[in-house]
């Protein structure tokens, strides 16, 4: 009896083993049940916010189009007048005209037994009119070539508004194969493919530590070959001469989710026109506060609804 004893407890204690290992795969398990269920939900979130968009893109063209329509029919009636002898009164803007007062101020046309003489009139002071509307126009036309257009970038102020910053997942990163400073990244950042980045990290960001990361990224600067490979977006970092900290985006936060500043509204540039030097205007309003959060001239990087962009450790430190 005594001589099973000791194979008894030794299998009981691999029995124990069998189970305790079970068990930790079971908490792993649920672990990753957890992870699939929030990036679901996040995906969802995703997909509604963008569906949103689209519609109210659409909208947008289709009052675009109502509004150019309405414009042409307004010339057409105006034209029409005109050539019935109806004259046209300038009104002043934010001047609202009833059709009673109308009717009664504007001389109405000469009846059909006008004399000839009232129609030469007439005739002359159209002439005159069409000169006038001649000179007008060509005033307005050298107007238009000295002044840049209404919705042209000129007239935009240069602020952060201008830039695409968005929220980016580096998926992968690798050392350069031609430069000993640089790592080329690929990164999510909310498009239907990743995009190629090359950033000058490898000094103060370790290798594994560049794997599968939230950043922030600039994404509308002109993409620029960097030896030899074609970089198409900019990472984020607190800076200073002795240490870089890639900026991170709030928890919940999503690649492609916009960054955006309270009191600067618009839509960035499609693309940055390097002749320009509107990314050098901005940068130097770019830090990380006491609290690390970054900001402009004092307003949060922020997230909507999830929060600010900081950098880890760097207070008070440049943006770049």
């Amino acid at each position: 009896m005594l001589r099973f004893l000791p194979r008894f407890l030794v299998k009981m204690a691999a029995n124990n083993a069998v189970l305790n290992r079970l068990e930790q795969k079971g908490a792993e398990a649920d672990q990753v049940i957890e992870y699939l269920k929030q990036q679901v939900a996040l995906l969802k979130e995703k997909a509604i916010l963008q569906a949103s968009l689209r519609e109210e893109k659409k909208l947008r063209v289709e009052n675009a189009k109502l509004k150019k329509e309405i414009e042409g029919l307004k010339q057409e009636l105006i034209q029409a007048e005109i050539r019935n002898g109806v004259k046209q009164v300038a009104v002043p803007p934010g001047t609202t005209l009833s059709t009673a007062s109308f009717s009664e101020d504007v001389p109405q046309p000469a009846a059909v037994t006008a004399s000839s003489g009232s129609k030469d009139q007439i005739k002359g002071e159209d002439e005159e009119k069409k000169k006038k509307e001649k000179a007008e126009k060509k005033g307005e036309k050298k107007e238009k070539k000295q002044q840049p257009a209404a919705g042209s970038s000129d007239a935009k102020p240069v602020d952060v508004s201008r830039l695409d910053l968005r929220v980016g997942c580096i998926i992968t990163a690798e050392k350069h194969p031609d430069a000993d400073t640089l790592y080329v990244e690929q990164v999510d950042v909310g498009e239907a493919s990743p995009r190629t980045v090359v950033s000058g990290l490898v000094k103060h960001v370790p290798l594994d530590k560049m794997q599968n990361r939230m950043a922030v990224l600039l994404c509308n600067l002109k993409p620029a070959k960097m030896r030899g490979v074609v970089s198409q977006a900019m990472v984020m970092c607190a800076s200073s001469p002795e240490k870089v900290e890639i900026l991170a985006p709030p928890p919940g936060a999503v690649p492609g989710d916009r960054i955006t500043f309270e009191g600067f509204p618009g839509e960035p540039e499609k693309e940055l026109n390097p002749k320009k030097k509107i990314w050098e205007q901005i940068q130097p309003d770019l830090h990380t506060n006491d609290q690390c959060v970054a900001t402009y001239k004092g307003v949060p990087f922020e997230v909507k609804g999830k929060g600010v962009c900081r950098a880890e450790t760097m207070a008070n430190s440049g943006i770049k």
